[in-house]
């Protein structure tokens, strides 16, 4: 017959074709050639039409045991040829790891994060501990309770970022402050020294020495018998050690309407050692921190009692203190993330 006759020479041809295939690109080509839509079966099968009745069944399934057995051969010879190659490319493909490696450029901790570091280990060397609060914040912590009525020159939107009648970017982490005495109360907590470093946000301008962002720390200790001597104590012994002992501190008389009697404390110039020049325009110092002693008002509005307790607070800029720290004249530089900038540190 024929067509058995064909079918029959075409699996022996398929099957020896498929034992001498050594890659499996080829070994798809054959597989196409043989079992594709226009394949040598395909081509064959067509010629059923021409067939009797009787003969149709005997020819298909001689076709489909044909085709079965190319196809168990097809995947195992494919399984094989795909783990040979394999092989042979791990066998090509070897890193010798002896080889020096390409360096990636890493990147240096910012100056800012390097000074509050050391800020924080110099008080948690002398006791305080670390406070944290939110940046988001009600305005009764901000101001009310810290004694700054309403129509305070602070309250106003020209100094303030205010998300609604109530509710603010914090301006200080005072409020910080105000969170922990009241929770001191409450769990008989004190005495009390903390510091609460974080962002605070300002309307002021970006130039030298401002930013409408910025980040703050300031310290609160509650103890009985606390005298404005310890206050200046405090600030004397954390300047020393973070500038050196050649620092000057000056403190002048000012109003804040949350310590009395307050203070401004200022520096010798790190540029001219207190001679003068355009840095500190002219002075010879620069304002670093206000401090002052907790007022009355503000310790009784936390349910501190004012008669057996006092308190000093301070607040500085961590981007003020890093300007004096590491000599830079303008504070844009540490925002601007340029890295000629930032690898010196």
């Amino acid at each position: 017959m024929q067509l058995k006759e064909q079918l029959i020479e075409l699996r022996e041809r398929a099957l020896s074709t498929l034992e001498k295939i050594n890659d499996t690109k080829s070994l798809e080509e054959i597989r196409v050639a043989f079992l594709g839509k226009k394949g040598e079966l395909t081509s064959v099968l067509k010629q059923m039409g021409k067939l009797s009745a009787e003969e149709r069944p005997v020819m298909g399934a001689l076709a489909n045991e044909i085709r079965e057995k190319f196809e168990v051969l097809y995947t195992e010879k494919n399984a094989k040829l795909k783990q040979a190659e394999l092989l042979a490319r791990i066998e090509s493909e070897k890193i010798d790891i002896t080889l020096p490696s390409r360096g990636r450029p890493l990147g240096n901790r910012h100056p800012l994060n390097i000074v509050l570091d050391e800020l924080k280990e110099i008080f948690v060397s002398m006791g305080y501990n670390m406070v944290y609060g939110p940046e988001v914040e009600k305005t009764e912590y901000v101001f009310d309770l810290l004694n700054t009525p309403e129509g305070h020159p602070a309250r106003d939107e020209g100094d303030t970022f205010y998300i609604d009648d109530s509710t603010i970017l914090r301006t200080q982490t005072s409020s910080v402050q105000i969170r922990t005495m009241q929770d001191a109360v409450k769990n008989a907590k004190l005495p009390l020294a903390i510091i609460s470093p974080g962002r605070v946000y300002r309307c002021d301008e970006a130039d030298a020495t401002h930013s409408p962002i910025f980040h703050q720390c300031e310290g609160l200790v509650i103890d009985e018998g606390l005298t404005f001597a310890n206050l200046k104590g405090t600030l004397e012994i954390f300047f020393k050690r973070l500038y050196g002992d050649d620092i000057k501190l000056r403190f002048r008389p000012h109003q804040f309407p949350y310590t009395e009697p307050s203070a401004e404390v200022d520096l010798s110039c790190f540029k001219c050692s207190g001679k003068g020049c355009r840095f500190c325009k002219g002075e010879g110092w620069i304002e670093m921190l206000g401090c002052g002693m907790v007022h009355p008002k503000v310790l009784q509005n936390c349910g501190v009692d004012s008669q057996k307790y006092t308190g000093f607070a301070f607040g500085m800029g961590i981007e003020r203190i890093t300007l004096m720290r590491y000599e830079i004249d303008d504070m844009r530089f540490l925002y601007e993330n340029d890295l000629r900038f930032l690898r010196q540190f």
